[in-house]
């Protein structure tokens, strides 16, 4: 394509991986096509990349074999990572973007050094409280961090850094329940349990709800339970075994209406799915994924938890009797579920995408839209800042 015969802004984002780094991703995508933008999102060769982006209209889709770098694959790595550099440069040539986005995670890091080496603006998302690997080394290199906790900031070092919160997709809004219920196969009246695992890590998670199973099987709930793929069956048979009425799939696609279906939910602490249930005012019991790269899920469920919008309690620690208690709270006790519907409410960042599409447009000098209010920025700030701090405090004990 010959950039002289398109007149539009064309902006690339490297979002592959998990699901935390395509979705926000995609959100943000969805705003530059509002502002008239034609965009590319470079993602993984990973099948929940690949079966989220057939959702992504008017979008050129770019699989780069980037591998992340784990268990010493120090040579399947450095021969992936040269071959997603080739590969980003073979499309930038064909179509130069005027900006390129990292979303974090093993795809960011090739098509930033690109765009750099082309003279291309380049900039980054960080959702997490602690930055990933990739993300830490990028942020030297990029004209704008954005990122969803202000203290953040601090372990990027960026030149530039603004506080967006976390992007999410459009979809994820507040909606009739009974509706949600309905079209996933639910009871419309019964209160319902979340069990989500994310796009990792659910094997822990599983097992720790199903020991606690015989603890509420009196209770008249149902039950969504997403496994993954390897804990479906046993799952499944848990559930018929104790008589309960349940739902048990391997994945769903359609997580709005799996949060809009829920009265609580029990999940790992990723950043994107924090944003979503804060969006959708949704309890939970979060049990961070031990595995995760610096335990940045524990420091981001701490600080939804010392800020009242979620219930903390580590797979460590986890007994059946602990899981019970907790959950019975957050569907049954109704002061426990105002108060954190309020504190939910003050981590939503509505227009986070919107804002993160302005300022690279701003920058790139492609279009002149309107930036963020000072009233918008002032939500974002107040429901992050306390809490990041106390978080922050805690983190440098531990370490200490």
């Amino acid at each position: 394509m010959n950039p002289a015969q398109n007149a539009k802004p064309f902006v690339a984002i490297a979002c592959g991986g998990t699901g935390g780094h395509l979705f926000p991703g995609l959100a943000v995508a969805g705003q530059l096509q509002s502002h008239g933008c034609d965009v590319a999102l470079l993602i993984s060769p990973k099948d929940i990349d690949q079966q989220a982006v057939k959702a992504a209209s008017g979008m050129e889709i770019f699989t780069l074999p980037a591998v992340g770098l784990q268990n010493r694959n120090y040579f399947s790595f450095a021969r992936s990572f040269v071959k997603s550099l080739f590969a980003a440069r073979k499309i930038f040539r064909r179509h130069r973007p005027a900006a390129v986005l990292a979303m974090g995670g093993f795809t960011s890091a090739p098509p930033v050094f690109v765009a750099k080496d082309m003279g291309i603006k380049t900039f980054l998302h960080e959702s997490n409280t602690i930055p990933g690997k990739a993300n830490r080394f990028l942020a030297r290199f990029v004209d704008e961090a954005f990122i969803g906790f202000p203290e953040t900031a601090a372990r990027l070092r960026a030149r530039k850094t603004t506080v967006t919160g976390t992007p999410v997709r459009p979809q994820f809004q507040i909606r009739a329940a009974a509706e949600c219920r309905v079209a996933l196969g639910l009871e419309a009246a019964r209160p319902t349990v979340l069990v989500v695992g994310g796009s990792q890590g659910a094997h822990g998670l599983n097992t720790l709800v199903l020991t606690a199973l015989p603890l509420l099987a009196r209770k008249n709930w149902q039950w969504l339970h997403l496994t993954g793929a390897n804990d479906f069956e046993k799952v499944k048979l848990a559930y018929a075994a104790l008589g309960l009425n349940a739902v048990v799939k391997p994945f769903l696609a359609e997580m709005d209406l799996a949060l809009g279906a829920a009265t609580a939910a029990v999940s790992r602490a990723g950043a994107s799915s924090l944003a979503e249930m804060a969006a959708m005012r949704l309890p939970s019991l979060l049990v961070p994924l031990p595995t995760a790269a610096d335990n940045h899920q524990f420091f981001n469920a701490r600080i939804f938890e010392l800020s009242g919008a979620a219930r903390l309690l580590e797979q460590k620690d986890a007994t059946p009797e602990k899981t019970a208690t907790l959950l019975v709270e957050l569907v049954e006790d109704n002061l426990a579920r105002a108060k954190m519907d309020a504190a939910l409410g003050l981590w939503h960042a509505p227009k986070s995408a919107e804002q993160i599409a302005a300022n690279i447009l701003r920058l790139t000098g492609k279009l002149g839209t309107a930036p963020i209010t000072e009233e918008d920025t002032a939500l974002l700030t107040r429901g992050q800042a306390g809490p990041l701090s106390v978080a922050a405090r805690a983190q440098n004990s531990s370490t200490a």
